[in-house]
């Protein structure tokens, strides 16, 4: 938890982890327990037409739980922090009203943090900074951007796929703007905690031995093109969805892109997904091991059960929905 809650806070549960994990999983096992509704924690499923690629739940799993903010916008939309802050609240509030419990589930710390914690104001935007970053990330390419950040601030950048530019580049933006790194409430927004004390959140982070949730996440694509992958980035391509969207960056997506442009070919575009995926994971249990408050849970990615039992011991203790 960050911060006191208030009295009348809101009770949340929040499952949160690395990328493979069994997040999912393990929210439609407890929603056979709990009258729980689902509040997506997840910047890639929000887009419309991506599915396998953003490991979306499948239908089955939509039916056990009702699952929020899956579904939200088309590829070519844009989606931040704020966006999903404000319409998470919304969701949690409907969730409520039904008298059922909201739970937070997925792996995108920015997003989470913008919501349990509160954003703050960026700074006034720069035209001249932001156009000679572009131009230095032009000239000397995304990487290079990325060390710049590092420089700043290593712990942005250690969270941040160094040829994920968009988001390298605001967070460096700012952080030289306002001399503060992004994770204290610079390119991120956010606040230590929310002033009004609005959450009461009991946070599970879910880990697994690095030698299961790697074998785990090279199955994940090899199980993802099996069912379609390349055929749903093409259909993505040739609806006009430009391979430079920031919703076409995610992993899966750039790289299939390449090898539908005839760019690359699919063996090499496969073991660089597989790689890509385990250092997202990785940075994902980097960002999640700074978030205070959460009680871990190891898991295995095949196997819920026991991730299930030492949930529900820690939301007893917790009496949170009490």
């Amino acid at each position: 938890m960050t911060g006191v809650p208030a009295a009348d806070s809101i009770p949340l549960l929040a499952i949160l982890g690395p990328t493979g994990v069994g997040k999912t999983r393990l929210a439609v096992a407890l929603a056979q327990h709990w009258p729980m509704e689902v509040v997506s924690v997840d910047s890639r499923q929000v887009y419309r037409r991506m599915d396998i690629g953003t490991g979306k739940p499948t239908p089955a799993e939509r039916r056990a739980v009702r699952h929020h903010l899956v579904d939200v916008v088309e590829p070519d939309e844009r989606y931040d922090a704020a966006r999903f802050a404000r319409e998470a609240a919304a969701a949690i509030e409907a969730v409520r009203e039904r008298g059922r419990w909201p739970v937070l589930v997925g792996g995108t710390g920015l997003y989470y943090r913008a919501l349990v914690r509160g954003l703050l104001p960026r700074p006034p935007a720069d035209p001249a900074l932001r156009g000679r970053l572009r131009a230095e990330a032009a000239a000397r390419g995304p990487e290079a951007l990325h060390r710049s950040l590092m420089a700043v601030d290593p712990e942005s950048a250690a969270v941040l796929h160094p040829r994920d530019t968009l988001r390298v580049s605001r967070a460096l933006e700012v952080a030289l703007q306002t001399g503060r790194p992004a994770v204290r409430g610079g390119a991120g927004n956010w606040a230590e905690a929310p002033p009004d004390g609005k959450y009461r959140v009991v946070g599970v982070g879910l880990n697994a031995s690095r030698p299961a949730l790697y074998a785990a996440l090279n199955a994940r694509v090899d199980r993802m093109l099996a069912d379609g992958l390349l055929e749903e980035v093409s259909a993505l391509v040739e609806a006009g969805f430009a391979p430079a969207l920031p919703s076409m960056q995610g992993i899966g997506y750039r790289h299939l892109a390449q090898v539908i442009r005839r760019r690359d070919a699919l063996e090499d575009a496969v073991a660089a997904m597989k790689r890509d995926t385990r250092r997202y994971a990785k940075r994902q249990l980097t960002w999640f091991a700074r978030e205070p408050g959460l009680s871990w849970v190891d898991t295995d990615p095949a196997d819920v059960a026991a991730a299930v039992d030492a949930t529900k011991k820690i939301v007893e203790r917790a009496r949170l929905f009490a």
